[in-house]
């Protein structure tokens, strides 16, 4: 899917390609690619790059190209095995052509290009383009730990019910989903340190800069201050079920114990040998005495130590 924007005093969708304006390409099949490639002369290997989920931050220049892979938040589904994940964006400068690719649709696109609109004011530049899609990039990573926090405080009050092997896999997921971003946001800002010493930054691009290191900044210190309560909230409940595995093994030790001795009595006198009391009618009372006697001491000792 192609789509073509104008961005002087403003943005507004265009029919077909003109000079200056952005190209936003969203999940290219083959004929976006083989525009991308034929009519706008891309590389090749930059497309592949860019389809690679795992590929990191950073820019590169080849055949006047000024490429750069921007690693952006992106929310999968609540129930998948790592809901909040992040993955490149491409983009591409030379000339009169700017150019964005990204291989999944994402919320943060969308609403790049809706509040754009909102702003009448379009992009000074390609610079100005490039320096705002990083804002709101470190944007949505905030908009997105937000929700992730509010998963964390979830899943801990349904712990804090009844630990579930649920509950806590979610945790598990989302300790994932922090990782992921913790990693591409410091890709962020090493290659934002760079870029800004390679692109012509004028003092309004100066100030948008500033306001990029801050919201990056945010954004990284939530994602490890979040990362530390999640796994501090994981040792917390480790240790609750081991505590809960050893107060069971230890009651059924206990019990074992107590219903060990009353048998031992009943095989003590059972045995096929003389014990004087073979011919006694009190002999079973007595046996039974002794068992329920034991059973009661064996009670109290291990109930005034705690284990029951």
């Amino acid at each position: 899917m192609r789509k073509y924007w104008n961005f002087n005093k403003g943005i507004r969708q265009l029919e077909n390609w003109e000079s200056g304006c952005w190209i936003q390409v969203t999940c290219p099949v083959e004929n976006d690619v083989k525009y991308l490639i034929e009519e706008l002369q891309i590389p090749d290997y930059f497309i592949e790059d860019i389809s690679d989920t795992d590929e990191r931050a950073r820019y590169d220049y080849d055949e006047g190209w000024l490429m750069i892979i921007l690693r952006i938040p992106h929310l999968k589904t609540i129930t998948s095995r790592s809901p909040y994940t992040t993955i490149p964006l491409g983009i591409l400068i030379k000339d009169d052509k700017i150019i964005t690719i990204c291989n999944q649709e994402t919320k943060m696109m969308l609403d790049f290009v809706n509040h754009q609109m909102k702003r009448s004011e379009g992009f000074i530049d390609a610079t100005d383009l490039v320096f705002r899609l990083f804002l709101s990039a470190s944007v949505w990573y905030l908009k997105y730990l937000k929700q992730v926090n509010g998963l964390i405080e979830k899943a801990k009050r349904n712990i804090d019910r009844n630990i579930d092997n649920k509950d806590l896999t979610s945790l598990s997921r989302l300790q994932d989903s922090l990782t992921y971003f913790a990693t591409s946001i410091r890709g962020n800002e090493t290659l934002l340190s760079k870029l800004k010493f390679r692109l012509p930054v004028d003092d309004l691009d100066a100030e948008l800069i500033e306001d990029v290191n801050i919201e990056m900044n945010q954004a990284r210190e939530m994602t490890q201050i979040y990362s530390n309560i999640l796994e501090s909230t994981m040792d917390t409940y480790a240790n609750l079920i081991n505590n809960n595995m050893n107060r069971v093994m230890r009651l059924l030790t206990s019990l074992n114990m107590i219903v060990m001795l009353p048998t031992l009595v009943a095989s003590l006198f059972g045995m096929n040998l003389i014990n004087g009391m073979e011919h006694s009618s009190w002999g079973f009372i007595v046996a039974l005495a002794i068992s329920v006697i034991i059973t009661v001491i064996g009670w109290v000792y291990f109930k005034k130590r705690q284990w029951l």
